[in-house]
């Protein structure tokens, strides 16, 4: 696996994205879930960057905060992963994965390219995440799995919905201005000497 200066940087830079959006939370009072933008710096990181360098950016928030860094909401430690959002949280680099390796293969141009991108940013970015969320949340608060779905999916589905839109209308133009490897330095980006 190398690793490029650039996609570090761009890797660093959608931790950070990842951290602040994070910041943008409005709690329910019913749920301990909050609404964040923190799935919209998922999709982004994983459609903008690849999966290597979309993983990288979001197991990195993960692996500082486990450390104690406060990152999630300005709380840190290996207790945030296993609190009631946890399952939502150790699902992310994957879905950054996921979205990585798909996105690509899309061809965005017309009907058919935008709405195979939205499906892919919607049911990775956000729908593959309840499946380890919805179980863990039952499990951290003991509850049932309905309980969990009502508490931890249900009021979200139309927010992830917003969200997969917003990203794919930001992911149109940039990804038409720098696709992934001129972004993380890949394939094609050569260093030339000047003389």
């Amino acid at each position: 696996m190398k690793l490029s200066l650039r996609g570090i940087v761009f890797t660093a830079l959608f931790s950070a994205l990842l951290v602040l959006f994070g910041y943008i939370s409005i709690p329910l009072g019913f749920t301990p879930v909050p609404i964040s933008l923190q799935t919209l710096a998922v999709m982004l990181a994983g459609a903008l960057l690849g999966p290597l360098y979309g993983f990288l950016s979001v197991a990195l928030v993960i692996v500082l905060t486990a450390i104690g860094f406060p990152l999630f909401h300005g709380v840190g430690g290996f207790g945030i992963l296993l609190g009631s959002t946890g399952g939502y949280i150790l699902m992310w680099p994957f879905s950054a994965l996921l979205i990585g390796l798909l996105i690509p293969r899309i061809r965005l141009k017309g009907f058919v390219g935008y709405a195979s991108a939205y499906a892919v940013l919607l049911v990775f970015g956000s729908w593959l995440v309840y499946v380890s969320a919805v179980p863990w949340l039952a499990h951290v608060k003991a509850m049932s799995l309905s309980a969990a779905m009502v508490a931890g999916c249900y009021p979200f589905l139309l927010g992830d919905a917003i969200k997969a839109a917003a990203a794919l209308l930001i992911l149109i133009p940039v990804r038409q201005a720098f696709p992934a490897e001129r972004l993380t330095g890949g394939a094609g980006n050569k260093v030339v000497p000047l003389d």
